[in-house]
């Protein structure tokens, strides 16, 4: 049984799985008897005092803002890693995800503004469908082998890296409460005892995390929202060993943190967060034109705005197609990019209040859904068999 858990963990698909698990299970228990301790556990109040120093939020916000913050140092630790040595340090190789990104953001927003334009209250989600859940996509990717070409994968990762980076800039300008300019300057004191901490060359991880820790209680009470601290955190983390050391703090953090974010936390923030009440909705919600325009975003503009500013950057001669690459895998590769999930439902929890007359996350479920299957399906079918892979010409 062990063994058999070991080998579940190694699968590219894993995480994928057992989100999609938690959300299926978040679903359950929202839809049944069960709700009423879905929602008092959800519910309960956690509360850390130290003398003056007060957090008392429920479950559901220790787990968006805390546990999230984890989530967001590991997308930082991973865009350093890309930044520096890895896909993302040359320039060509990155133009057309970078492309295929913003397009991606734009057209999928752009449908949600034309179905929400006159709600002011529904016009607040318009980023929920701009984003993509590298795990979800990449499982179902992985669902398909071998079969799958490098440059294809190559192009998904880097895609869902730039995708990360501009929810995170959006995270940061327009999601943010009342600023305090007192919790604000501790922060800022905090990164630039960060950068110091750099500069003199410490690869012990302990003064980062401490700092790190004060960092993101004064960002949690600044109005800005508290995960930003964790990206901020791991930009100062040394990547490179000592001079004779072969340790690299930011990849030994990174490896560390991948399986409890990728088996843990985001799990946790998926039944946290996708238990949508669906009996108890009549028609006028689940056709409200916020889920709807997420749907139709995630569905519609997700491969509209990728594939579209792909193909026509590269018909003007632009960027170059990646050798190994067609415009077939292309489009279903920017279906599957369709798959929303923990990124849009993390969106959703900071643009709306529990005042809202309908439910987000019911768009969220809907569109990450249909991207997902049809995005398998349209790959399934045109992507080469594992015996003429080798035959795969790009077009």
């Amino acid at each position: 049984m062990i063994e058999e858990v070991k080998k579940f963990m190694k699968m590219e698909s894993a995480s994928g799985v057992l989100l999609m698990a938690a959300a299926v299970l978040a679903m359950i228990f929202a839809n049944t008897p069960l709700h009423i301790y879905y929602d008092a556990l959800i519910d309960v109040p956690v509360e850390v005092r130290v003398g003056a120093l007060e957090i008392d939020k429920p479950l559901l916000l220790w787990i968006n803002d805390g546990l999230m913050a984890v989530f967001f140092f590991l997308i930082g630790l991973e865009l350093k890693r890309e930044l520096i040595e890895g896909e993302l340090s040359n320039p060509s190789a990155i133009a057309l995800p970078a492309i295929g990104a913003v397009g991606g953001m734009a057209a999928p927003a752009l449908i949600y503004v034309f179905f929400n334009q006159h709600d002011p209250v529904a016009i607040n989600g318009w980023a929920i469908p701009a984003a993509t859940d590298i795990a979800f996509s990449l499982g179902i990717l992985a669902l398909l082998g071998t079969r799958v070409p490098v440059a294809l994968k190559v192009f998904l990762v880097s895609l869902a890296i730039f995708d990360d980076v501009g929810a995170i800039v959006i995270i940061a300008m327009f999601y943010t409460d009342d600023l305090s300019t007192t919790a604000l300057m501790i922060g800022l004191v905090c990164t630039v005892f960060l950068f110091f901490l750099n500069r003199a060359h410490v690869t012990n991880i302990t003064p980062y995390l401490f700092v790190g820790v004060v960092m993101w209680i004064a960002v949690l009470k600044s109005g800005v929202h508290a995960t930003l601290a964790g990206v901020v955190m791991a930009l100062f983390i040394p990547i490179k060993p000592k001079p004779g050391e072969s340790y690299s703090p930011l990849k030994e953090l990174e490896h560390d943190l991948h399986s409890a974010v990728a088996f843990g936390i985001l799990p946790i923030f998926a039944f946290a967060n996708a238990g949508v009440h669906v009996l108890g909705m009549g028609m006028e919600n689940i056709l409200h034109s916020a889920p709807v325009g997420i749907a139709l975003g995630l569905f519609l503009g997700k491969p509209i705005g990728i594939f579209g500013l792909c193909w026509l950057s590269t018909k003007i001669g632009l960027v170059k197609m990646p050798e190994g690459l067609n415009y077939k895998a292309l489009f279903g590769v920017s279906l599957l990019c369709g798959v929303g999930f923990t990124m849009s439902l993390f969106i959703g929890s900071l643009a709306f209040d529990s005042s809202r007359v309908f439910d987000e996350r019911l768009g969220i479920l809907v569109g990450s859904a249909v991207s997902g299957l049809v995005g398998y399906l349209v790959l399934f079918m045109i992507l080469p068999k594992k015996d003429s892979a080798e035959s795969q010409a790009s077009q």
